[in-house]
């Protein structure tokens, strides 16, 4: 049955799809949580473009209808009758580096843009008349309910804003940029302590036993979380073990301060919870995963309680040195909603690529 014939008030969720592993390794710079915001665009008549930042799976709901007709879950501008095309100016969560890319036309079927091109910049305000665009994206071809992932050649250059144009008209469910937060360590203080996990600053899930219930990345979203759906949490452990995740922090630290926040989970968050750190430069996640076996422990298990914010500094093991991963143990399984990892800038070694 087609979607135009379902029963009002059916939600159609997104089709699955294997991730490119930029889309694994890198933060989404344009997603709405983060800090990315539409700050100009041509047209939005049917749905507006800042929907397209949603880090949420879009969705079709059948039968739903507003004032400028059918609700779509992305951004979708009117039909074109003179020319020209359309736009979407987005302010990036941070000034980054892009790796790749996804215009994703989920649900979008007969209203899809036939191309799509990107360009980027790097200003200090909001983009004017002036700006001085670069294209980092070619006029590509797009096809309906389907996504489509770019990767960049590596690029130094770092980009505040970007824009999307879409040929001549249509609908864009969503549109992730995936890159590194540009930092210059350079210029911090090494005397005091500074956080290294948030990703806003370069830190990065990369690694993870279970993601049954919530997406790891989450716990290294700023401020706390706003529900249970916002923060990582696993399927309930029916063997021997534990879960774990491992995080790439933004520089390489000392540790000596570790935050672990259970918001929200009250029947599911973990028992205890440990952590280990070490020095990695692995040339796959599976090897990287192997190597955490054997990293020292650096805050050894902890109770734990229901929606609580546990702050470890005592506890911490400073005799492991500098590292630039943290593995995040939770026993035997459950859910976390924040991570955050403080230490001192270690001058030693530069920060992991």
């Amino acid at each position: 049955m087609s979607v135009a014939h379902l029963p009002a008030g059916t939600v159609v969720e997104a089709k699955p799809v294997d991730l490119p592993d930029f889309a694994h390794r890198y933060m989404n710079l344009a997603a709405d949580d983060a800090g990315a915001r539409v700050v100009a665009c041509s047209d939005e008549f049917f749905a507006a473009a800042q929907r397209c930042l949603q880090t949420s799976a879009p969705l079709f709901i059948a039968g739903k209808f507003d004032d400028h007709g059918k609700w779509m879950d992305g951004w979708e501008t009117k039909r074109r009758r003179r020319g020209g095309h359309d736009h979407a100016i987005i302010q990036l969560a941070c000034r980054g580096r892009i790796y790749g890319l996804d215009i994703d036309t989920s649900h979008f079927t007969g209203n899809f843009p036939p191309a799509a091109s990107v360009d980027a910049c790097d200003s200090a305000g909001a983009p004017d008349a002036l700006t001085e665009w670069t294209q980092i994206v070619a006029p590509m071809p797009l096809s309906g309910d389907s996504h489509h992932f770019v990767a960049l050649p590596t690029d130094d250059r770092a980009w505040t804003h970007l824009r999307l144009n879409i040929y001549p008209d249509g609908g864009v469910a969503r549109f992730r940029v995936y890159g590194q937060p540009a930092i210059n360590w350079a210029e911090q203080d090494t005397s005091q302590l500074h956080e290294v996990s948030g990703l806003h600053l370069g830190g990065r899930v990369v690694a993870w036993s279970n993601a049954h219930y919530g997406t790891p990345s989450r716990i290294l979203l700023p401020g706390r979380g706003v529900n249970m759906g916002d923060g990582w949490e696993t399927r309930r452990r029916r063997d021997p073990g534990f879960d774990w995740c491992i995080i790439a922090l933004a520089h390489p630290v000392e540790v000596e301060k570790i935050e672990i926040d259970t918001a929200h989970f009250k029947g599911n968050y973990p028992d205890r919870v440990s952590a280990h750190g070490g020095w990695a430069q692995a040339d796959s996640t599976e090897a990287l995963v192997a190597q955490a076996m054997f990293w020292p422990e650096l805050l050894p298990e902890q109770p734990t309680q229901m929606h609580h914010q546990h702050i470890y500094q005592g506890q911490i093991n400073r005799s492991v040195g500098v590292v630039n991963h943290v593995r995040v143990n939770m026993f035997p399984d459950g859910g976390i909603s924040r991570v955050r990892i403080w230490g001192r800038l270690s001058t030693d070694c530069p920060p992991w690529e």
